[in-house]
């Protein structure tokens, strides 16, 4: 079976998905969709604007998600079906759009203001990522409690075996990760992100997604779609809101992700969207599977003839 994995925020760069949209007219269709639903040129944005601009999170999510959901629809198109699907972090939103849970027009509205609330909740300078590789979970855990004396700080993602980030407050994340490498880490390094994401210093930003939730209609699933908070299959409809809104200040179970969908009867993955992030990941969570990228033309063209 083929399950779909859909990348999260750090995988965009200028230019993505262009070509992907050059030759697929059902590609090109999903980018004027979603410029028509936020109200600029997202095509624009995503090919020819500049890097600054596109790190911004309002502007990372929905573009990223646009292209992701493009590509997805030439993959489609070019007959690569899946028998289940999931995204990191944001490409959930993909994942949720491509088994018929979420239009495509909400969900790009959706995380344009999920990406802003998320910016909006914690103060610029107060909050911060880091990377810990090399050690267990356990042991990252167990730092994360031990610097609570220095403030906030928690897992953040859990990756693959040997690798989660955290997130927190600045003092507590810095004092995590001397901590980290005293102990033994192979490398620690602070992420260049905007806001300390999957943290509880963003349960703002989550009740407020909740709110524009509320009103979003979910529409019954063509294929299982694995939820970052849980690690495992929605189990209901009514569940998706919750866990959206749960998701964006709750650990990424990516690790635990893969392993139900392995554990489900996939054997081969296709990371859709930009960047060969997930596929890495995969890698290391399961050896046997096949993995296969689907970010332009060539990637793409060559997913299709290896699962065609």
């Amino acid at each position: 079976m083929v399950g779909f994995v859909f990348a999260g925020q750090g995988a965009q760069y200028v230019g993505m998905g262009r070509d992907v949209c050059a030759r697929y007219p059902c590609a090109a269709e999903r980018m004027a969709e979603a410029s028509e639903a936020l109200g600029f040129d997202v095509a624009r944005m995503a090919f020819e604007g500049d890097e600054e601009t596109l790190r911004v999170t309002e502007n990372t999510q929905p573009c990223i998600l646009a292209v992701s959901v493009a590509i997805y629809a030439a993959l489609d198109g070019l007959g690569v079906k899946a028998g289940m699907a999931a995204g990191l972090s944001l490409g959930e939103y993909g994942a949720l759009v491509a088994a018929g849970a979420l239009d495509f027009r909400d969900a790009v509205s959706l995380v344009r203001r999920r990406g802003r609330y998320m910016q909006e909740a914690v103060p610029v300078g107060e909050g911060m990522m880091a990377a810990i590789i090399g050690l267990e979970d356990g042991a990252v855990e167990d730092i994360c409690s031990r610097a609570g004396g220095h403030g906030l700080v928690s897992p953040a993602n859990y990756n693959c075996p040997g690798q989660v980030a955290i997130s927190g407050e600045v003092k507590a994340v810095e004092w995590a990760m001397e901590e980290a490498r005293r102990v033994g880490a192979k490398k620690v390094a602070a992420l260049q992100v905007s806001a300390p994401f999957h943290c509880a210093m963003l349960r703002r930003a989550g009740d407020r997604l909740a709110a524009d939730l509320g009103g979003v209609p979910i529409g019954a699933m063509r294929m299982p779609v694995v939820s970052n908070v849980t690690g495992e299959a929605y189990g209901d409809l009514g569940d998706v809101r919750g866990l959206l809104a749960r998701q964006v200040y709750s650990p990424v179970r990516w690790a635990d992700c893969v392993r139900a969908m392995v554990g489900a009867g996939v054997d081969a993955f296709v990371e859709v969207g930009p960047g060969t992030v997930l596929s890495g990941f995969i890698k290391r969570i399961s050896k046997d599977s096949a993995v296969h990228s689907a970010a332009d033309c060539e990637s793409l063209e060559r997913a299709a003839a290896a699962l065609g």
